[in-house]
C-alpha cells in the first residue's frame, strides 16, 4: 500500500478549530502515515500532537508557517523539520505574537469607530491557545454577533485590505523567514505559490536559500500542478503539499483532503542530510 502524508495542517493553537486530539483522529481516519503541524507563527501545537501520536503509527513533522512580504504581497513560508526549542526561532515567534496582538487592538478600535462595540480582545484571544490572534478570529466574532453573514462578508465589509477596519501587518522579508527556518535546522518551502502569484520572484528566493515549493494544494487544476512540478524541477527544489486544513474555519478542505506520496517526505529528509 502506498504511504502518504499531509504536510499543511493547522490547530487551535493558531487559527484552526482542530484540537490536537482531532488532528490525530482525522489523520488516522484518512490513513495518513505522516502529517506536519504548521501553525501560523507558533510551534506550541506540535508537542501535544506528537505526544498523542505515540499511540499511533503517524509520524509528526515539526513545522511552522511564517508570514513574509515582498512587493506588497503577502507570502507565506513553511518551515519543516525545525527545532522547536531553537532560541532564535522562539524569540522571533514571541515578537510576531506581540505584533499580532497590537494589530488586533488597533482593528478593534477601528471597528468601535464604526459602531461595533460588542467585541473585546479577550473574546478574540479566547479562540486561540497561543495568543496567535488574527483576522479570522475577528471574523468569527463578527459573524457570531450578527455583523456579517459569513467570512466573505466580514472581510469585504470590515477586515480585508482596503476595508475600514483593516490594519496592515508588519511582516518579515522572505530572506529573513528563510534564514530563520534554516537557523532552526529546517527546510524552507514557499506555500501555495498558485495562490500568492509571485512566480517571477522564485529564482531570487532560490538564491536566498529556498528549499522547496508547495506544489500540491487543494482545488488546484492538474495543469497548474504540473506547471509547478516543472518549476520545482527546473530550480532543483523539493516538492511538498498538503490540505491547509483549518477545521470549521475552512469548510472546503480537511485533513487528508490532499495526500502526497511519502517518498516526497523521504526526499526532504535526504536534503537535510546534505545541507
Amino acid at each position: 500500500m502506498t504511504r502518504s502524508a499531509d504536510l499543511h495542517i493547522h490547530t487551535y493553537y493558531s487559527d484552526s478549530t482542530y484540537t490536537p486530539e482531532e488532528v490525530l483522529q482525522h489523520a488516522v481516519a484518512a490513513g495518513l502515515d505522516g502529517i506536519a503541524v504548521t501553525d501560523h507563527d507558533t510551534v506550541e501545537g506540535i508537542q501535544p500532537v506528537r505526544d498523542l501520536a505515540l499511540q499511533t503509527n503517524v509520524e509528526i513533522i515539526s513545522g511552522v508557517e511564517l508570514s513574509s512580504e515582498e512587493e506588497n504581497r503577502d507570502i507565506h513560508i513553511l518551515g519543516y523539520f525545525i527545532d522547536c526549542q531553537n532560541s532564535a526561532l522562539l524569540s522571533a515567534l514571541r515578537h510576531f505574537q506581540d505584533i499580532r496582538i497590537e494589530r488586533i487592538h488597533l482593528m478593534l478600535k477601528r471597528l468601535a469607530s464604526l459602531g461595533i462595540h460588542d467585541i473585546t480582545f479577550e473574546e478574540v484571544d479566547a479562540q486561540t491557545k497561543a495568543d496567535v490572534v488574527g483576522r479570522l478570529h475577528l471574523a468569527q466574532l463578527l459573524i457570531r454577533k450578527g455583523w456579517a453573514a459569513d467570512h466573505r462578508e466580514a472581510f469585504a465589509k470590515y477586515l480585508g485590505e482596503g476595508a475600514p477596519a483593516y490594519v496592515k501587518k508588519s511582516r518579515l522579508k522572505v530572506q529573513d523567514a528563510i534564514d530563520l527556518i534554516h537557523q532552526a535546522g529546517g527546510l524552507a518551502v514557499l506555500a501555495h505559490p498558485m495562490v500568492t502569484n509571485v512566480d517571477h520572484l522564485i529564482p531570487r528566493f532560490v538564491r536566498e536559500g529556498l528549499d522547496g515549493l508547495e506544489v500540491y494544494y487543494p482545488h488546484t487544476y492538474e495543469t497548474i500542478t504540473q506547471y509547478y512540478e516543472r518549476k520545482a524541477d527546473k530550480h532543483g527544489l523539493l516538492k511538498t503539499g498538503g490540505s491547509d486544513a483549518h477545521g470549521r474555519h475552512k469548510n472546503h478542505t480537511y485533513i487528508g483532503k490532499l495526500k502526497i506520496p511519502y517518498s516526497l517526505v523521504e526526499q526532504m529528509k535526504e536534503r537535510l542530510k546534505t545541507r
